[in-house]
C-alpha cells in the first residue's frame, strides 16, 4: 500500500464510519429534545434548551480548540513519520481553560441561577458537572481524530447521545420525573462516553508492536518522502534513508515540537472561531429570551427548535470535519496543493447537493414536521424554514473551508472571518427590521452564513501555496534515491 493511497482511504472510510455514528447521534439528540418537549411543561423544556445552549457555547469555545490542536498536531507529526506525540502542552491548556470556567462560574453563581435558570439551582449544578466532564471527552476526541481512530470516535459520541437520551426516556415511561431528571442526562453523557478510551489504548499498543516489526527500509523511504514534501532538503532525506530506524525523521519532527506559546496561540484563535460559530447557532435563543415579554418566554424554545434544523446536520458534519482536518494536514505535508484542493472541492459539492435537498423539503413540509415533532402550537413560516436550510448549507461549506485554513495554519485569518459574521448576526438580532423574532432569526442566519462563506472562500483562494510543485519534485527525487 502506497503512502499516497493510505491517507485517502483513511479519510474516505473514516468519514463514512463517523457519518454513521454522528448521524445516529444527531437523531438521538433530536429525540432527546423532542421527548423533553412532550414530557415537560413548555417553560421547563425551554430551560433545558437554554441549559444546552449555554453549555455548548462554553464547551465549544474552551474545549474544541484543543480537539483541533491535537488532531492537527498529531496528524502532521504522523505524516512526517513521528510515532510519539507530546501531550503536556495540550493538557496544560485544557486544564487551564477548565479551571478558568470553574472560577468564573462560581463567582457568578447567584446571577446565573437567578437570571439564566430562573431560580433552578439543579440546572446550575448540571452545567458545572457537565462542562468539566466535557474537558476529558473533547481531549479524547482530538487524540482519536489525530490517530484516525474514527470508529472509536464514532463510538464515543454514540455512547454520549444514548446515555443522555436514556434519562429523557426514563421520565417518559414514569421511572423518573421532573426537569432535573431530564437534565441529569446532559451531565452523565460525557462521563459515560469515555468507556471507549481503554479500547483506544489497546489499539495503540497493538500498532506500536506491528510498527516495530515492519521492514525498516520501506518505512525509511516513506518517511523521507514525507519529509521532503514538507520542505526538508534532499541531503536531509538521504540521511534519513541511510540512518538507522527513525532517527532522521524523529530529529526533523523534533524541530517542530509544539511549544506552549504556539499551542496557546492556535487554541486562542480557534476558540474565537468556536465562539463565533456558537453565536451563530445559539445567540438567537439568548437574545429572544432576553427581549421577549414574560408571557412569551416559550418563544426562545421555539427558536431553539428551529435552529436544530441547522444544528443536527452540523453535528453530522462533524464526522467530515473531524476526518477532514487530519486528512488535509497530511495532504499538505505529503502530496501538495492539487490533492488538497480536490478534497475540498468534492466536499463542497456534496454539501451543496445535501443543502438543496433539505431546503426543498423544508419548503414543502417543514411546518407540518416541526409542529408534530415538537408539539409546539406555533405558526412556522415555510419560507423562513427554507432559509434556515440554505443557511445550514452555507454554514457547512464554511466549516469545510475553515478546516482547510486550519490545516494551513491560518487560524488567525479564519477567526477574523468568523468574528465578522457573528458580529453582523448579533447586530441584526437587536434591530427591529423584522418585528417577528423567529423570522428575524431565520433571515439573519442565512445572511450571516452567506457573508461567512464568501469571506472564507476569499481567504482559501488566497492561501494556496505556490511551492507545491517543488515539493512534488523533491518527493520524486527521494523515491529515485531510494531505488
Amino acid at each position: 500500500m502506497s503512502a499516497s493511497s493510505r491517507p485517502r482511504r483513511s479519510y474516505g472510510s473514516g468519514a463514512r464510519i463517523l457519518s454513521i455514528g454522528i448521524a445516529s447521534t444527531g437523531l438521538l439528540t433530536l429525540a432527546y429534545f423532542s421527548i423533553s418537549s412532550h414530557v415537560l411543561p413548555e417553560a421547563a423544556a425551554s430551560r433545558i434548551a437554554l441549559l444546552w445552549s449555554v453549555m455548548f457555547v462554553i464547551i465549544s469555545v474552551i474545549y474544541r480548540p484543543i480537539e483541533q490542536l491535537l488532531s492537527r498536531t498529531i496528524a502532521e507529526r504522523r505524516a512526517l513519520g513521528a510515532t510519539e506525540h507530546p501531550l503536556r502542552v495540550p493538557i496544560a491548556i485544557q486544564a487551564g481553560f477548565a479551571l478558568l470556567f470553574l472560577a468564573i462560574a462560581l463567582a457568578l453563581r447567584s446571577d446565573v441561577v437567578a437570571h439564566v435558570f430562573e431560580g433552578d439551582k439543579s440546572l446550575y449544578d448540571v452545567l458545572i458537572v457537565a462542562t468539566l466532564a466535557y474537558a476529558a471527552s473533547y481531549f479524547a476526541r482530538g487524540w482519536l481524530a489525530g490517530h484516525e481512530y474514527f470508529a472509536l470516535y464514532g463510538g464515543l459520541v454514540m455512547m454520549e447521545s444514548v446515555s443522555r437520551l436514556s434519562f429523557a426516556l426514563a421520565v417518559a415511561v414514569g421511572v423518573a420525573s421532573g426537569s432535573t431528571a431530564v437534565a441529569l442526562g446532559i451531565a452523565a453523557a460525557p462521563l459515560v462516553s469515555l468507556v471507549v478510551v481503554p479500547a483506544a489504548f489497546v489499539r495503540r499498543s497493538d500498532e506500536r508492536e506491528h510498527a516495530s516489526a515492519a521492514q525498516p527500509a520501506d518505512a525509511a523511504v516513506h518517511r523521507a518522502d514525507a519529509a521532503l514534501a514538507a520542505g526538508i532538503t534532499v541531503d536531509e532525506a538521504a540521511a534519513a534513508l541511510a540512518g538507522p530506524g527513525t532517527e532522521g525523521v524523529q530529529e526533523a519532527a523534533a524541530h517542530d515540537e509544539l511549544s506552549l506559546r504556539r499551542g496557546t496561540g492556535f487554541a486562542a484563535w480557534v476558540a474565537g472561531i468556536m465562539l463565533s460559530e456558537q453565536a451563530l447557532l445559539n445567540s438567537a435563543v439568548l437574545t429572544v429570551a432576553i427581549t421577549s415579554h414574560q408571557s412569551d418566554k416559550a418563544l426562545a424554545g421555539v427558536v431553539f427548535e428551529v435552529m436544530l434544523i441547522a444544528r443536527a446536520p452540523l453535528q453530522l458534519f462533524q464526522a467530515i470535519q473531524t476526518s477532514l482536518l487530519p486528512h488535509l494536514t497530511g495532504l499538505e505535508a505529503t502530496e501538495g496543493h492539487d490533492a488538497f484542493s480536490r478534497a475540498i472541492r468534492i466536499t463542497v459539492i456534496a454539501i451543496a447537493c445535501f443543502a438543496a435537498a433539505v431546503s426543498v423539503g423544508l419548503l414543502a413540509i417543514g411546518p407540518f414536521v416541526m409542529t408534530h415533532l415538537f408539539g409546539q402550537h406555533h405558526h412556522y413560516n415555510r419560507f423562513g424554514l427554507a432559509l434556515v436550510g440554505l443557511g445550514m448549507g452555507l454554514h457547512l461549506v464554511s466549516g469545510a473551508l475553515n478546516q482547510a485554513t486550519l490545516a494551513r495554519n491560518r487560524a488567525r485569518s479564519a477567526a477574523c472571518c468568523w468574528g465578522l459574521a457573528a458580529v453582523v448576526f448579533l447586530a441584526w438580532m437587536f434591530t427591529p427590521a423584522i418585528r417577528e423574532q423567529l423570522l428575524r432569526t431565520e433571515v439573519g442566519y442565512a445572511g450571516a452564513t452567506a457573508l461567512l462563506a464568501l469571506t472564507l472562500t476569499t481567504l482559501y483562494r488566497r492561501g494556496a501555496p505556490a511551492s507545491s510543485g517543488g515539493s512534488a519534485h523533491s518527493a520524486s527525487t527521494a523515491r529515485a534515491m531510494a531505488r
